[in-house]
């Protein structure tokens, strides 16, 4: 894992200490079913750190649908409600970032406090963000980014940390000998640094394994299967297969289960298909951030940097105009998901701890009452 500078180390510390005051006073209030704009929560008894019911946050993320994102608007939506102010789930419905950046300027035009914001490039959106804190909205990424844009906060598991325990972990489990291959998804810088600091730590730590192939399959599963059944047709013995996101994984699966060979098949991310052939044998593991975590500690940040009345820092960055919180990177943490630990990660059950009706529920806008 990277290290950060003292600077960020300092201001992450002081972070988490007013996260400390924010839990333990939303910890004053009775327990209660988790709101949706049906069912708004009451504001708490103790004071402490709380916004206005007229601010709203915003997460915005492509492809809306892919379930990654709902636990990390869950977290998201939860710290908003013990900060009293409105939360939103948008996105696109397709893979495509000129779609995204309309999303987000339809988000801007309704002046909102702030954007929690996943990038599908870092580049498109380099004018957006700089135009949005002109605006004077506070902007946070997660996931992916966008360094050139200014943004003063970056959360995220650390794509470099997440392809470097992918590549240990199933270089160990192969005992250091064999051959494994990649599916990438070209464009996206997340996914860029996961597969390429894969092959990286193989190529630098295990020289017993080899890269056979470094194949492109887009997130498509018929097009990994089609990949890894290729690639395994000129080298039978093929030991592991990463790929950094879920789809690919599910592809790489159904290869695995025809192959019949013990292929390893590592992804990122998991959905309940996912969970499923983990649970099932079918999929070896998978290298998942710590979602919920990622969507509150945005949350909070967000707000912080909204509000510089609860901040004094040793600082000139008010007076200059620009965000007393900088945070240009925070790691959310990670887990291995494999057969023994896969109950934990299922979203339904997820939105059921939580008191939600649904996975719909969970999602739906949380607007405080006033």
């Amino acid at each position: 894992m990277k290290k950060m500078s003292s600077k960020i180390c300092i201001l992450v510390a002081v972070s988490l200490l007013l996260l400390g005051t924010v839990v333990f006073t939303g910890c004053q209030k009775e327990a209660a079913p988790a709101e949706t704009t049906d069912s708004a929560a009451a504001a708490p008894a103790a004071k402490g750190l709380y916004g206005s019911p007229d601010e709203s946050y915003y997460m915005c993320v492509f492809v809306s649908g892919v379930e990654y994102w709902f636990p990390v608007y869950a977290g998201f939506k939860e710290a908003g409600r013990i900060l009293g102010v409105q939360t939103y789930y948008e996105g696109t419905t397709e893979y495509e970032a000129q779609a995204q950046v309309e999303v987000f300027d339809s988000i801007l035009a309704k002046n909102p406090t702030g954007i929690y914001l996943s990038p599908i490039n870092a580049d498109p959106f380099v004018e957006p963000i700089k135009r949005a804190m002109e605006q004077g909205v506070v902007i946070a990424t997660l996931a992916s980014d966008s360094p050139q844009s200014g943004r003063p906060i970056y959360i995220t598991s650390d794509n470099v940390n997440e392809g470097t325990f992918a590549a240990r972990q199933m270089a160990e489990d192969m005992g250091g000998t064999g051959k494994v291959m990649t599916l990438t998804n070209p464009g996206q810088t997340n996914h860029d640094v996961r597969t390429n600091t894969f092959v990286s730590v193989i190529k630098a730590e295990y020289p017993g394994i080899e890269v056979v192939a470094q194949e492109v399959s887009k997130q498509d599963p018929d097009a990994s299967y089609k990949a890894v059944m290729t690639v395994a047709q000129k080298h039978p013995d093929l030991g592991g297969v990463f790929m950094p996101e879920a789809n690919s994984g599910m592809g790489a699966a159904r290869a695995a289960v025809e192959l019949d060979s013990g292929l390893r098949v590592l992804c990122c991310d998991v959905n309940a298909t996912i969970l499923d052939m983990i649970k099932t044998g079918q999929i070896w593991g998978a290298i998942n951030p710590n979602q919920s975590n990622q969507g509150y500690l945005g949350m909070m940040l967000l707000f912080l940097a909204a509000h510089p009345e609860f901040t004094t820092f040793m600082s000139p960055d008010e007076e200059m105009g620009r965000s007393a919180i900088q945070v240009p990177f925070l790691d959310n943490s990670l887990n291995i998901v494999q057969a023994d630990t896969a109950d934990y990660f299922y979203t339904d059950k997820y939105a059921e701890k939580l008191g939600y009706k649904d996975i719909a529920d969970m999602l739906s806008p949380h607007i405080p009452a006033k």
